[in-house]
């Protein structure tokens, strides 16, 4: 993609800043972030360079929306207030940025004529199915409230490109992992928990017994995916994956491999709300978008690890 004017929503966020900073080639790229869970330190180098445009901001104000996607080709709309955990202990409050903030989203690029939004829904609207691989079509079951609004956002989407026929995309992203995700939230995604932990020597955490298996994802395959989306004919939902899993005891494993330790995991009580098993069929995305996940699982973890030691040495 050259030369197009684009926005991402929370692209001070793991897998914005990546899209952000990856869009800068060739393109004129504006963030809107309200920095509640993104941090500036992501996109800073393209901040200071003007390479990238600013805007403190939440999805929640409809007027920074209609004011920012004024002359913009693609949104791509990643700002959400993450987890699982925390929409349980605060479900208002998820409901608000990821229901509401979507809303505006979809209200702004259909006001200001964009020609389509992309946007980042997740593979937990799928619940603990007794169907192990995901496909599109099976009926959602969400079990949080992170969940809902999820799939409440999928749904205005659809809504949206009937109605008013704004082209939108929504991905339901598995587990992503890479670059610039946050290991010192009380949210973090495991891996980057599993690898701070064993390069400072502790043995990681799991919660359950380890044998719940996830569908890992490196996150410039989901950058490439919002790229082929954004300048794909094609509307509608698509899983982004990797179509392999591997249990939480082999993932410790293979990561204290590559960092050199050997250490015993600490088993802790599972978490309400977490899935058994996950597992996505990511055939839709491969045959309408093109989408083909180029890395393997030991090669995203190899990149990642060498990014997290290299941050530990700044």
């Amino acid at each position: 993609m050259k030369g197009k004017c684009v926005v991402v929503t929370g692209g001070a966020g793991f897998i914005g800043s990546n899209l952000a900073r990856a869009l800068v080639k060739g393109n004129t790229v504006i963030v809107i972030d309200n920095l509640s869970t993104g941090y500036i330190k992501n996109i800073k180098d393209f901040v200071d360079t003007d390479e990238i445009k600013f805007i403190k901001g939440s999805v929640t104000d409809l007027d920074i929306l209609q004011k920012t996607f004024k002359d913009v080709d693609y949104v791509f709309h990643l700002a959400a207030l993450p987890s699982v955990s925390r929409s349980i202990q605060n479900p208002i409050e998820s409901n608000y940025t990821n229901v509401n903030g979507t809303l505006n989203v979809l209200i702004a690029a259909k006001d200001n004529d964009v020609k389509k939004v992309i946007y980042s829904s997740s593979s937990s609207i799928y619940g603990d199915m007794p169907t192990l691989s995901k496909k599109e079509d099976i009926k959602p079951c969400p079990l949080s409230p992170y969940a809902i609004g999820k799939l409440v956002g999928e749904y205005y989407c659809q809504v949206f490109t009937d109605v008013y026929g704004l082209s939108t995309v929504c991905f339901r992203y598995f587990n992503v992992y890479g670059p610039y995700q946050d290991p010192n939230s009380e949210y973090a995604a495991v891996i980057p928990k599993f690898i701070t932990r064993a390069s400072n020597g502790e043995s990681p955490i799991i919660y359950g017994d380890g044998k719940q298996t996830r569908d890992f994802v490196f996150v410039k395959d989901t950058v490439n995916a919002n790229v082929l989306a954004a300048t794909s004919k094609e509307t509608g939902v698509f899983n982004i994956a990797c179509g392999k899993r591997i249990t939480i005891n082999d993932l410790a494993r293979s990561i204290m491999k590559i960092i050199g330790k050997k250490l015993e995991p600490v088993y802790k009580e599972p978490r309400t709300g977490d899935i058994r098993h996950s597992l996505a069929d990511i055939s839709k995305a491969k045959q309408k978008l093109g989408y083909e996940p180029k890395f393997t699982l030991q090669k995203g973890l190899e990149e990642t690890i060498k990014w997290f030691q290299k941050q530990k040495e700044k």
